[in-house]
């Protein structure tokens, strides 16, 4: 009689997790410190054959609303190298693709392929309902205000856009626009006013509920360069929005720090974000590192 043996089956050999699970997690959630990011980033460069890059593109994402009162400010740093080849370029980018379009979004603003505004525009489409009012504090030529009109427009009209800026030139150039581009009845849900972003509580009615609170800093794009938003009359003015914003609003910054007085104006708003209690209100910004005149993002959502 012949006993016979079973060998054991070999255990399967562990495969590592897709590096795309593992740096789409630290971009969704944004709750990873650098101690627990680095070892993900530095799997992720592995399995890419990545060299040390010599020219390097930092992204910081920052989801606590304060420096300095105890709060802590996590964050993760994307670390992404000019490559030789296109191709390879092309999959790394691929590797960190989301779902979500506003995911999308940001990964091409990394990657330098949509401007700071893009990303904004589709962050409120995220918070913005049909029938919401919201206000454009800085129309400038009214791209900003249009991309609005198009998300609270509804078949009651019952949707508002308030839009502000104290040039002349902005608003004849935002009226334009949106006589251009919106059928009358649209055209009818945004209202002009040649005024101070600081003086927003004057145009809206009393016990407004706003749902976004829109700044594109700096100066009008075409025209007098030295006619610039100023530091003292934005934070009135972002005082004014945080007054007016329902609860799950949001205000939306662009800042531009590459003008005479521009970083100033962003350290201001940096500053007044710092300020707010993160129980009530979650800030985060995105920044280029390495570019000091880029734009600078920052949303503050409230709560």
């Amino acid at each position: 009689m012949t006993l016979r043996t079973h060998k054991p089956k070999p255990k399967p050999k562990h495969k590592p997790e897709p590096q795309t699970t593992q740096l789409d997690g630290l971009i969704r959630s944004g709750r990873s410190n650098i101690e627990k990011a680095d070892p993900y980033i530095r799997y992720l460069m592995k399995m890419l054959r990545y060299q040390v890059p010599s020219i390097t593109l930092v992204n910081s994402f920052l989801t606590s609303s304060t420096h300095n009162n105890g709060f802590h400010f996590p964050y993760t740093l994307f670390h992404v190298s000019k490559l030789s080849s296109s191709a390879k370029h092309k999959a790394y980018i691929h590797s960190i693709s989301s779902s979500s379009r506003f995911d999308n979004a940001v990964k091409d603003y990394i990657f330098g392929d949509k401007k700071a505004t893009e990303v904004a525009h589709l962050l409120w489409r995220h918070v913005v309902q049909k029938g919401d009012t919201v206000v454009d504090a800085t129309c400038g030529n009214g791209n900003d205000t249009l991309a609005m009109a198009k998300l609270v427009n509804d078949n009651l009209s019952k949707g508002c856009v308030y839009g502000l800026d104290f040039q002349e030139d902005a608003i004849k150039n935002t009226s334009h626009l949106l006589d251009l581009s919106l059928d009358p009845v649209d055209r009818k849900l945004v209202k002009l006013f040649p005024i101070c972003h600081s003086r927003m509580a004057e145009v809206l009615p009393k016990n407004s509920c706003v749902r976004l609170v829109a700044f594109n800093l700096g100066y009008l794009p075409g025209g007098d360069k030295t006619i610039i938003t100023k530091s003292n009359t934005t934070l009135r003015a972002l005082e004014a929005a945080k007054e007016i914003l329902v609860p799950g609003g949001v205000i939306s910054v662009v800042a531009y720090v590459g003008h005479p007085g521009g970083r100033e104006e962003y350290e201001t708003v940096q500053g007044f974000a710092s300020k707010l209690q993160p129980e009530s209100w979650a800030c985060s910004q995105i920044q280029m590192l390495n570019k000091p005149s880029a734009p600078v993002l920052l949303f503050l959502f409230k709560r």
